[in-house]
């Protein structure tokens, strides 16, 4: 399913989302990622501190795929899900 996204806060959202129905607990996605649980929990919380290897890494651990297109780009509207 794809999500358009245009806050922070939505990613984090999301990450969370993913994290949980992947089974993992911030814990062992953390130990994956080599940070602490409670540097994920805070990505998580306030994920506009994220840095882009940061979020590249979280959504390759998640099986997630980052994609960028134009606002209004055709069939985006249909095929996405907005928040």
């Amino acid at each position: 399913m794809k999500h358009i996204v245009v806050t922070p806060l939505q990613v984090g959202q999301l990450l969370q989302t993913a994290r949980k129905a992947a089974g993992q607990s911030q814990a062992q996605l953390a130990a994956r990622l080599g940070l602490s649980q409670s540097r994920l929990s805070k990505l998580e919380q306030n994920p506009g501190s994220l840095t882009l290897d940061q979020l590249l890494a979280l959504c390759g651990a998640l099986a997630l795929e980052l994609s960028v297109q134009e606002r209004g780009a055709p069939g985006a509207a249909a095929a996405a899900t907005e928040w």
